[in-house]
């Protein structure tokens, strides 16, 4: 017993408790310590910087979308408009994880298709910056709104946002000239820049809309709100205002876009029209058209492919990319550039037996009237458009002095101001048929362009571009669809301000003759085909209140050989004549300048000319053609 006593070291044991004592109390108070310098770095080291992370969760730096500029015709008539539209929205930060459940409860509450949560996810992943709101859908009904609020308990992070959009009060009626606005895609966005498009969810596409886009879309502003923990706005503190777009201008009279167009109702066709005082489109048509609208925020798959699948093409922009032959519609051109140049004198004429030749045997050009027209003067040759005359002068002229006088007019380049689709079409030349045929420029290809056949092409706007410069006697305007910037002053009267870009785009110089008498003569000569006895236009001009200068022309689609005869009635109507006519009017003093285009429509001078005169009535005295008929009274072929 006494020896288990010895064992047992009070002393040893009191020591040992004390050392861990000591130890645990050391643990504790270092602890302590770098508790207290890590609150000590915390709240004052790092102050500045948590203070402001702390200020961020709280008030939130946001932009603010500029109210697009507006959009007039030449009469003050409102073409393109902002209109409120609601949208259902979903908060990333606020939903969390539950994505999918918010996005299949919403399917359930309201029509949302697979296709539109597809385009919410991409919209979703393109984000620019925190805490940003992404539409799910657009458009919606009262119905719809009411239906989401009252969920609104069990839909954390959905809102429904008000938010201005394009609205075309007059579809389809210019779109061809105007184009539209639409979401920015991703391409858009990379090129567009971040500080002007933040908080912008839409660009122009196409036409006026994409041409000023710079113009119509105003300067961002900024906001500086109050965000509770979940992100949803409380109140605003700050607020810079954004700038508005400016509102445009546009030489487009609205009421003769709309008469052209039921005109040409049901046809493939194009009919533009050029004030030659300015160089203002009047018109721009392109028949059939499409709907805006339905662009702005997104067309459904099921109407693009419609759109797109159609075998009338109501996307296709023909007024600007419609490359066709011009046929006889070019010869005004053509018998310029040979008096001028020389090649033939003003009293050439030829005999027309009904075709012309290049060596005695050989290959037969034909003329349009078979039985020929015999002894053919300059006069006769634009009053009947007789072929002949015109092979002969290309080929005493050649390609050079035809490509060069085309040249000069416009064909073959884009010289309109802010029409973005336009194209250049084809002017043909010795060059150019080596370089894309690899072979040299024949003689038959000269007799070929010489009426407006073979390699040339050229679009509706080349040509009623080329009527306004006939009409200014060689004077060039730039077409051009914008009149100006519209500014109202305090006392609410508007003024229309001409922007620099007006004078930005180079177009070519005026038109300089060696015989600069030569114009009138062209023009009495275009007089002729319409007010003459034997002009193959002359039954618009029986009871015209005014002279009109034009010409008609009848493009081939489909070759006819040497022995056979052209037979509307034995071809599909997608191979017939296209029907084509250039004019201005009055000649003297002319106010207005157009070209027509219907494909597949037969001769120039029963389908083209007939329009043409429709218009010009429309524009000069007001007539509508609904109740003004012009009688068929027969002429030629073209």
């Amino acid at each position: 017993m006494s020896q288990f006593e010895r064992l047992k070291d009070h002393s040893q044991e009191s020591r040992t408790f004390c050392f861990r004592a000591f130890l645990a109390f050391m643990v504790v108070l270092l602890l302590i310590g770098v508790l207290l310098g890590r609150l000590y770095y915390l709240q004052v080291v790092q102050y500045d910087r948590y203070a402001a992370m702390s200020e961020q969760n709280r008030v939130q730096l946001q932009p603010v979308a500029p109210t697009r500029g507006l959009i007039y015709d030449t009469n003050g008539v409102l073409l393109a408009d902002n209109r409120p539209s609601y949208s259902v929205t979903l908060l990333k930060e606020e939903v969390g994880k539950n994505l999918d459940a918010t996005l299949a409860e919403l399917q359930h509450i309201i029509e949302i298709s697979d296709k539109d949560i597809e385009r919410f996810k991409k919209r979703l992943n393109q984000r620019r910056r925190p805490y940003e709101t992404v539409p799910v859908r657009f458009r919606l009904t009262e119905e719809e709104i009411a239906k989401l609020a009252i969920n609104y308990h069990r839909l954390p992070g959905v809102q429904v946002e008000a938010d201005l959009i394009r609205y075309y009060p007059y579809g389809e009626s210019l779109v061809h000239a105007m184009g539209y606005v639409g979401r920015i895609n991703e391409k858009e966005l990379k090129a567009s820049d971040p500080k002007a498009y933040a908080g912008t969810h839409y660009i122009g596409k196409l036409g006026v809309e994409k041409f000023y886009e710079s113009i119509l879309h105003g300067s961002v502003g900024m906001q500086k709100v109050e965000t509770n923990a979940r992100g949803r706005v409380m109140r605003v503190l700050e607020r810079t205002d954004p700038i508005p777009g400016k509102d445009l201008q546009l030489h487009i009279d609205l009421k003769l876009q709309q008469i052209t167009e039921k005109l040409v109702q049901g046809e493939k066709a194009s009919i533009v029209a050029i004030d030659p005082a300015t160089g203002g489109i009047l018109a721009l048509v392109s028949t059939p058209g499409y709907d805006p609208n339905l662009f702005v925020t997104g067309i459904s798959s099921k109407s693009y492919s419609a759109l797109r699948d159609s075998p009338d093409l109501p996307l296709f922009n023909r007024a600007v990319r419609g490359r066709y032959p011009p046929g006889s519609t070019i010869k005004p051109v053509i018998g310029l550039a040979a008096i001028d140049s020389e090649s033939v004198p003003p009293t050439h004429s030829v005999w027309d037996p009904g075709f012309f030749t290049l060596t005695k045997g050989g290959r037969k050009y034909r003329d349009w009237k078979r039985g020929g027209h015999g002894k053919v003067n300059m006069k006769l040759a634009f009053a009947q458009s007789c072929d002949v005359w015109f092979y002969d002068a290309g080929y005493r002229m050649g390609v050079d002095p035809m490509s060069d006088y085309l040249g000069r007019f416009g064909f073959g380049q884009v010289t309109s101001l802010d029409l973005p689709e336009a194209l250049a079409a084809i002017l043909p030349s010795r060059e150019w048929k080596r370089r894309s045929r690899k072979l040299p420029w024949y003689p038959g290809d000269s007799l070929n362009l010489s009426i407006g056949q073979g390699f040339l092409l050229t679009t509706p706007l080349q040509l009623a571009t080329a009527a306004t410069v006939l009409a200014n006697r060689g004077k060039w305007v730039q077409p051009k669809l914008l009149k100006g910037i519209r500014d109202k002053n305090e006392e609410g009267t508007v003024r229309i301000k001409m922007p620099e870009i007006l004078n930005a785009t180079p177009y070519p110089k005026d038109i300089e003759l060696k015989h600069p008498e030569y114009w009138e003569l062209i023009v009495d000569n275009m007089v002729e085909v319409v007010h003459g006895k034997r002009g193959t236009a002359r039954k618009i001009g029986l009871d015209a209140q005014y002279k009109i200068a034009g010409k008609t022309g009848t493009a081939q689609v489909v070759g006819i050989k040497q022995d056979e005869r052209y037979d509307a009635s034995a071809l599909s109507k997608r191979f017939h004549d296209h029907a084509l006519f250039v004019a201005f009017a009055p000649a003297d003093k002319p106010r207005i300048a157009l070209a027509v285009i219907v494909e597949n429509g037969g001769g120039g001078s029963s389908t083209a000319a007939p329009l043409a005169r429709k218009v010009m009535d429309a524009y000069l005295l007001g007539i509508d053609p609904t109740e003004d008929v012009i009688e068929d009274t027969g002429a030629g072929h073209e």
